[in-house]
């Protein structure tokens, strides 16, 4: 047993830092190559990103093993990268069918935004080719703009409550912080695991990001309690067994449904 807990201790914090690379990769690669990202829900990033970024802000006060924030800074890095490749390959961008209105009541239809313009509009503002396409409007750019307009505002508005606070680890809003950010993250699987359901398909979402998922959901909850008291918070450790049980759920999907086509229109996932 206690050699189990050495190869833990050692092995477990590379695979933690690594882990933003193991499990999104092959997904940000599979988007790219297969130019849509039907399937892929886009709540994930929204999820990861957020998540992330608060645990950065948890660190200062609660002081955590120093291998969850460099993978907190990692993960961010790579979620925007995804979420730039999915907006890029939203298949209603490139014309392939119009957006079908399946989710009602998001304020200010958020993570939900739109633009406006086919694919190709697109393209000339995100390549700066302005004078090629000299239609494509100002609404186009700020739709796109959103997405990163809200990360700016999430970042740069715990950064001025940090500069006011100067919290401890001993503070309110130290645990507040830091127990939003890991519930925001231990409900990952949940938009996918509504996805798959109502489309009877897991087509789209890769196997790589699953079992990526699983394994380290083991090594976590391996690290976790293996920790010597007080290196990992209690808040880690409920919100890992929770989104453990979680992603067994989208294993169980998997299952159930496979990979075959989906129920209705695809982008029922996306829009």
């Amino acid at each position: 047993m206690a050699i189990i807990s050495t190869l833990i201790s050692y092995f477990a914090p590379v695979f933690l830092i690594l882990s933003p690379f193991t499990s999104y990769t092959d997904q940000i690669l599979s988007i790219h190559r297969t130019r849509t990202s039907a399937g892929f829900s886009l709540d994930i990033p929204l999820i990861m990103l957020t998540a992330s970024i608060l645990k950065i802000f948890y660190w200062p006060g609660a002081r955590y093993d120093f291998s969850l924030l460099i993978q907190a800074f990692l993960m961010v890095g790579v979620q925007m990268t995804l979420l730039k490749v999915a907006l890029n390959n939203r298949p209603a961008w490139r014309g392939e069918r119009p957006f079908v209105e399946t989710e009602k009541g998001r304020p200010l239809d958020f993570w939900r935004w739109k633009a406006q313009r086919p694919y190709v509009y697109q393209l000339a503002l995100l390549h700066a080719e302005g004078p090629r396409y000299p239609q494509a409007s100002l609404t186009d750019r700020y739709m796109l703009h959103r997405y990163w307009e809200y990360l700016l505002f999430l970042t740069f508005g715990l950064l001025i409550l940090h500069t006011l606070l100067q919290p401890d680890g001993s503070s309110l809003y130290t645990k507040f912080i830091g127990y939003l950010g890991l519930t925001i993250e231990a409900a990952l699987a949940l938009p996918q695991l509504q996805a798959n359901y109502r489309a009877r398909s897991c087509k789209g979402f890769r196997v790589s990001v699953l079992a990526n998922w699983l394994f380290g959901d083991m090594m976590k909850m391996g690290y976790f309690f293996a920790s010597e008291p007080g290196r990992v918070p209690w808040a880690f450790k409920i919100c890992g067994m929770f989104q453990a049980c979680c992603d067994a759920g989208l294993g169980l999907q998997y299952w159930m449904y496979g990979e075959g086509e989906a129920l209705g229109d695809l982008d029922i996932r996306l829009s």
